[in-house]
């Protein structure tokens, strides 16, 4: 094979002769020599490296042993091959747009964002693989990527940048209309809703306000919410908003989304911060049934606990082997108010009891030796401290001087009987292992959010404009959706084969995935470096796709590098 370029003959004397008719010439280079004793002389050993240009006698068309004995040489248009990698990754892309595909929102996109849903699916699939959101690094990953970009163009970040201020919140909202006409809406199903902070460095972002962080000191941040359907096991529709704003305030504006995406047969899965009055208020009157959980200790259920303690956790019939717990369920009013009765499901568990004592014993330790470090000190304690320490004073007012402390054993011991147990209200009536598997199935919402900030690097936006914040906002959603696919795909996967597999994580399994190679050999042809090992294999099967399957997408690869001449062409 013969490459399509001219590249001079080389000039070595002694090294280089022709072979051929008169028409077609080849040039011959002299690679060594082999002495043959019964002749007496040596035998020059060659091998071809081009064909001679029947217009210029000068000059060749190479082919791949120019290359090989001339490797410092570079071809005319070698610069051809700089803009993309000589080695693709291609295993974890193609198994993220086969999710694309079957969401078919590949077809959505389109749609709604036009000629650059390319790139915007490519954002997708960067932020999954490299777990990483910053824009200026997506141009490495797209060098050594399949892309779906038209002719797989290798746009720059600065392009990164300007389209997503361009896609905004309107787009956004266009698609979670349509993500959400797809669901049935006639299906019974449970929506868990959750929410996290969001640190961001720009001061700039209209959201992004002085809050009350979840997991950071305090910052410039903004709050994300999503709420995901339990039974489908897909996020449904999020939202951004302001980091002053406390999730249970906006809980309600939550509900009247569902409302309006037109999900009316459903209940909500919700954390303890969600619960108010109001809130029970508001899902009462709009017929929508709640699951929400209450730690032990809380004084709204401590009460219902001491009255019910000793009943059932020594009984095999209240067991709940599933979960390792004793359950309970009884009917009591949520507040003085309320209208109607609940179901309050009473839950201990022995291994959680002996975690929450020693945090509880080490909590009024490390209090009690803050307080002696004040003892003669004019200071006014306040909180916690009244809770579990009598304060004694010397003087009044102002002036006053804290001067000792004892512990208050009657509310220690009381705490310390609470501890183990915790409480599940639900609005509907169910068994208590019902509602805890109920309850339970949050994990996935926050493996979603874990996820989310650890393997999609959105803990943090690293944008300066409220067009390029809802933009990537945007496309992280997407991104959280083919990913938590990707997650239930693989779990759902080693649940019918009965193992564990430690490559069956997300984060192992699009490792593996990527060490599926197309390489680009000298004739300009990319193809698999090596066979599918048998753990690819396995992972792929999560996803109902086999080695035969790579091949053809790889092959339909390389057609696309070739006609878009993004391969180097063989004549």
């Amino acid at each position: 094979m013969y490459y399509d370029c001219k590249v001079e003959i080389p000039i070595i004397k002694g090294k280089i002769s022709y072979t051929g008719m008169k028409d077609t010439k080849y040039v011959s280079y002299e690679t060594g020599r082999i002495y043959k004793p019964e002749k007496g002389y040596n035998i020059p050993t060659r091998t071809t490296i081009g064909k001679v240009c029947p217009d210029d006698p000068k000059m060749m068309y190479p082919n791949p042993n120019y290359l090989k004995f001339f490797p410092d040489e570079v071809l005319p248009n070698e610069s051809a091959r700089t803009d993309r990698s000589s080695c693709l990754r291609v295993g974890a892309s193609l198994v993220i747009q086969k999710i694309l595909n079957d969401y078919e929102l590949n077809e959505i996109l389109e749609g709604i964002v036009g000629r650059d849903a390319g790139l915007f699916l490519d954002l997708v699939a960067y932020t999954i693989i490299c777990e990483d959101n910053a824009g200026q690094y997506y141009p490495d990953y797209a060098y050594n990527h399949p892309l779906a970009t038209e002719d797989m163009k290798v746009y720059s970040d600065a392009k990164v940048s300007d389209f997503l201020k361009s896609i905004g919140d309107g787009r956004s909202i266009m698609f979670l209309n349509e993500w959400n006409e797809k669901r049935d809406k006639s299906e019974r199903i449970y929506i868990t809703y959750d929410s996290t902070s969001k640190n961001c460095q720009s001061g700039d972002i209209e959201i992004a306000e002085f809050g009350r962080p979840k997991e950071y000191g305090s910052k410039n941040l903004f709050n994300y919410s999503v709420a995901y359907d339990h039974n489908n096991r897909e996020p449904l529709f999020y939202e951004s908003y302001p980091g002053s704003i406390v999730d249970v305030s906006q809980l309600q504006l939550m509900l009247e989304k569902a409302q309006g995406y037109g999900y009316q047969n459903v209940g909500f899965i919700l954390d303890r911060g969600y619960f108010s009055a109001p809130n029970i208020r508001f899902m009462d009157k709009n017929d929508y049934s709640f699951v929400i959980m209450v730690k032990g200790m809380k004084k709204l259920v401590s009460g219902l606990i001491e009255e019910h303690k000793g009943t059932f956790e020594e009984n095999r019939k209240n067991s709940i082997r599933a979960w390792q717990v004793s359950g309970k369920t009884v009917k009591s009013l949520l507040y003085p108010t309320d209208e109607r009765e609940r179901y309050f499901h009473i839950y201990y568990n022995p291994h959680k009891y002996a975690a929450e004592r020693e945090a509880l014993e080490n909590k009024i330790d490390r209090m009690s030796k803050e307080l002696k470090k004040l003892y003669g000190k004019k200071i006014a304690l306040e909180g916690t401290y009244e809770n579990y320490f009598e304060l004694i004073y010397h003087g009044k007012g102002e002036d006053r001087t804290f001067m000792s402390s004892i512990e208050r054993t009657d509310v220690i011991n009381r705490d310390i009987k609470l501890c183990g147990y915790f409480v599940i209200i639900t609005s509907e009536e169910m068994t208590s292992e019902e509602a805890l598997t109920l309850y339970k199935s949050r994990d996935a919402s926050e493996k979603l959010f874990r996820s989310d900030k650890s393997y999609l690097g959105n803990n943090c936006l690293r944008v300066h404009s409220d067009e390029s914040a809802e933009g990537k906002i945007f496309v992280e959603f997407v991104a959280l959706i083919v990913r938590n696919k990707i997650y239930t795909l693989l779990k759902d996967e080693m649940n019918r084969q009965d193992k564990k597999f430690n490559y069956f994580s997300v984060p192992a399994a699009l490792k593996e995935l990527e060490k599926i190679e197309m390489i680009r050999f000298l004739d300009g042809v990319y193809r698999l470096d090596y066979a599918v090992s048998s753990v690819q294999k396995n992972i792929l099967n999560a996803f109902g796709v086999n080695e035969q399957w790579i091949k053809k997408k790889a092959n339909q690869i390389n057609d696309s590098l070739i006609s878009t001449s993004a391969a180097y062409n063989l004549k």
